[in-house]
């Protein structure tokens, strides 16, 4: 692997923990059930993006 992809795969390792991070707050401060089980959902796939680019690793 060059340098440029672990690079690349840093930083979107970098943005999926922001994602991972803001999703939880967020769905906390919903009032819409619908709106707050949606971006819990958003949250678990952030999970298994984080996952799949630390496995490139």
């Amino acid at each position: 692997m060059t340098g440029k992809e672990l690079l690349y795969i840093e930083d979107a390792l970098g943005h999926e923990t922001f994602m991972k991070s803001c999703c939880p707050k967020t769905s906390a401060q919903l009032t819409d059930p619908a709106l707050s089980a949606y971006v819990k959902e958003l949250e678990q796939k952030h999970t298994e993006l984080f996952n799949k680019f630390f496995n490139l690793l």
